[in-house]
């Protein structure tokens, strides 16, 4: 069959363009859905963060866990998560699907858990996505071993360290430091889950 190496499998460079392009899908698609959300909840005057905003430490505010990244407080909130977002979980998608339904699913209730457990307030925002979804770019490469990996946790830190203050009670001002706080620490245990058994020197991104 065209397009596939002698013993059957598809080559490293297709499979990445194949979750290249599967990336932008999905988080294009992600993001389409954010603003589309944001436009439903401005025409009801904020009804939906009323309704489905995280509220810390009450029974309803359990179930808030899933919903609150869905919400934010405006387009402005919106616009600011939506391109780190875009880039850090495209990152995170072309080590496959199942690597980044982990790091995303782990960053989302390692987030909703600590604002439900020492947040202040009605809390929505995609922000805790993003931090874990940054945390796991920077931590995994050490715990794979792979120095691509640990290369591009350079970088990333380089352009986009300074946001880990936001995880800071003393810096992060009016918003949610637990949110980003616990979707940091969300992301570190999926990279620690996610470590291969037998470590390689050299992985794929």
């Amino acid at each position: 069959m065209a397009g596939l190496t002698g013993d059957g499998r598809i080559p490293e460079r297709q499979t990445i363009a194949l979750r290249a392009k599967g990336g932008l899908v999905v988080l294009g698609g992600f993001v389409a859905l954010l603003f589309a959300i944001e436009v439903v909840n401005t025409l009801m005057m904020g009804a939906l963060t009323r309704t489905f905003g995280l509220r810390p430490r009450s029974a309803e505010g359990l179930l808030d866990i899933f919903t609150f990244p869905l919400l934010h407080a405006s387009l402005n909130h919106l616009l600011s998560n939506s391109l780190p977002l875009v880039i850090f979980g495209f990152l995170v998608f072309l080590s496959g699907l199942r690597v980044f339904l982990t790091a995303l699913a782990f960053s989302w209730l390692g987030s909703g858990l600590t604002v439900w457990l020492i947040g202040d307030g009605v809390t929505v925002g995609a922000s805790g996505l993003v931090f874990g979804l940054f945390a796991f770019l920077l931590v995994r490469g050490f715990f794979n071993r792979s120095w691509r990996q640990i290369l591009l946790a350079v970088v990333l830190f380089m352009g986009y360290g300074s946001i880990l203050l936001g995880a800071l009670p003393f810096v992060a001002g009016y918003v949610s430091w637990q949110a980003h706080l616990g979707g940091a620490a969300g992301g570190v245990v999926a990279a620690l889950l996610l470590r291969p058994r037998t470590p390689a020197v050299l992985r794929e991104f």
